[in-house]
């Protein structure tokens, strides 16, 4: 009855809300629900142990050799029986008819093996919802594992994990599937020169630069513009390298999967991007593989079309939480903290196979979640390991009305460094740093006794730092509808001709608000004298 009981409310709100009704439910100890699941969860042997079933004759029925039957099934975990000598493969995707005792037309259920109990018995993972299941149902071998359609065709719609199109947006008919299980690029196909990646957006170019075939770490709470930051890369990739962007939703909110859709189509870069969910709602088969399916669309046009392609993750930490979830389903013991002992190998499989070849790239750009805030916690200490590059959104630059929101000094890149993208870019990204944390360790100092009190080389020091920090502001091409000022793509060399002026003192006499949202320094020079003609006109 515990367990149940909020299930019952949700559906009673769900018929007020489909009459057009706003509806709050209260819970009164929701944690009560959450112990009464576990303990539903241990009685029925939630996590079932490694003994194989007793050897059973094969009935009349199982003499064809592409079928099995289900024989147990505990949540997502199916168990299905085959004739002798007919077991599939690890990896290999079954399917179940699910409409076979019911007039409506069902969508067959995909399961992937995972574990050979022996007696021609496999233990299955589902990769969808197992409401309906039930023993000697009639189970499909398609000797192969989940393959996914590739091509341009994918650009502009939504699949799910198994490559089905769920954006409801007409029939869709691929020429190309992949399997979602490939090996990484050979090392003699890769690259030997670190290559930079531009994106256009001065703050990343200068401070924590992505290079080619890297890996970042998109680090950023609700409502600071992570999402708009997304957007603008998917634009400038498709616009200026005429790449291409893949977009993995793995364990997040539908709501937020939708609003993203959304966005994307009214911005106009749907066009150029292909997505591919698994959400907090679904099966931890589904979330364990939504970053397998995405990433191999992404090497189709990477490997075939020879382009740089964009691929987002978010959130990676649930791609770890969701193979935690799949190995207690499969009763290994855990490791550390509870995750599985396959973090490390499951993580690697993934994160491996993007990089970038000689005919083209794969550059990765995941958010991270850190539970707790603990960066010791083997799920996000796992992903760090993978990581070139750290992005992190700022709160407090938000508030601000800095977009994108990046901290300049929580921000970082392995490959700022001389020997990569130059000295003179070195030299200018670490003094524009130095700048920024003088200023901040002068923030104390300034709100208690005031700016007046500085010496002369602090006010110049504070001067600087506070047109750069508004000169790291920019216009997104995705936003102009919002903030009625074109867009702008700043090329490096322009990035960091427009920052060295600024530390050579040629902006210390304009106004703070001439080097907010605009692309390079001449842009700020003509703001300038624009706010002079309003100011001059004013009085």
């Amino acid at each position: 009855m515990l367990y149940l009981a909020p299930y019952a409310a949700v559906s009673i709100a769900e018929y007020w809300m489909y009459q057009g009704k706003n509806v709050l439910i209260v819970y009164d100890d929701l944690s009560k629900h959450a112990v009464a699941y576990r303990t539903l969860s241990l009685l029925l042997r939630r996590s079932p142990g490694r003994e194989a079933y007793p050897v059973k004759k094969d009935t009349p029925q199982m003499k064809e050799a592409d079928f099995g039957y289900t024989v147990q099934a505990i949540g997502p975990v199916i168990d299905v029986r085959f004739s002798e000598g007919k077991t599939p493969a690890i990896r290999t995707m079954l399917t179940v008819d699910m409409s076979s005792d019911s007039n409506d037309k069902k969508d067959p259920l995909v399961l992937e093996v995972a574990q050979d109990l022996g007696n021609d018995t496999v233990r299955c993972i589902a990769m969808g919802p197992t409401e309906g299941i039930k023993r000697n149902m009639k189970v499909v071998n398609t000797h192969g594992p989940i393959r996914v359609p590739v091509g341009p065709k994918v650009l502009g719609r939504m699949f799910s994990v198994t490559g089905k199109p769920i954006d409801e947006a007409g029939e869709f008919v691929s020429d190309t599937y992949k399997s979602i299980y490939n090996k990484p690029p050979r090392f003699e196909d890769q690259p030997t020169k670190v290559e930079i990646f531009e994106t256009g957006i001065k703050v990343l170019d200068l401070l924590c630069p992505y290079i080619k075939g890297g890996k970042v770490g998109l680090f950023g709470g609700a409502g600071v513009g992570k999402t708009t930051l997304i957007q603008e890369l998917i634009h400038n990739i498709a616009t200026e390298r005429q790449g291409t962007s893949i977009f993995a939703g793995v364990g997040e909110r539908s709501r937020e999967g939708n609003d993203l859709y959304m966005e994307m189509k009214a911005s106009g870069v749907l066009k150029n991007t292909a997505l591919v969910f698994g959400q907090m709602n679904e099966s931890p088969g589904v979330r364990m593989r939504a970053p397998l399916s995405a990433l191999t669309m992404a090497e189709w046009f990477r490997d075939v079309a020879h382009q740089d392609v964009l691929l987002f993750i978010d959130n990676i930490f649930r791609f770890t939480q969701a193979g935690s979830e799949v190995s207690a389903l499969l009763g290994r013991l855990p490791s550390a903290v509870g995750y599985q002992p396959t973090l490390a190998t499951e993580m690697g499989e993934l994160q491996e196979r993007i990089a970038s070849t000689r005919d083209g790239s794969i550059t990765s750009i995941q958010a991270v979640y850190v539970p707790a805030d603990d960066l010791t916690d083997p799920a996000p200490a796992t992903t760090f390991a993978h990581l070139d590059a750290k992005t992190v959104l700022d709160r407090n630059t938000a508030a601000l009305g800095i977009y994108p929101a990046v901290d300049p000094l929580a921000s970082s890149s392995n490959f700022l460094d001389p020997n990569v993208v130059g000295k003179r870019h070195y030299a200018i990204a670490s003094k524009i740093q130095a700048i920024l944390q003088h200023y901040k360790d002068l923030q104390d100092i300034i709100a208690i006794l005031g700016i007046d009190e500085l010496s002369d080389e602090d006010k110049l020091v504070v001067n600087r730092a506070r047109r750069i920090r508004n000169f790291l502001s920019q216009p997104f091409f995705v936003a102009e509808a919002f903030q009625g000022v074109p867009g702008r793509y700043v090329h490096l060399s322009e990035t960091l001709d427009s920052f060295e002026r600024i530390l050579n003192g040629e902006g210390d006499n304009m106004p703070e608000a001439a080097f907010m949202y605009v692309g390079t320094f001449d842009d700020a020079v003509k703001k300038a004298k624009v706010l002079e003609e309003k100011a001059s006109q004013g009085k």
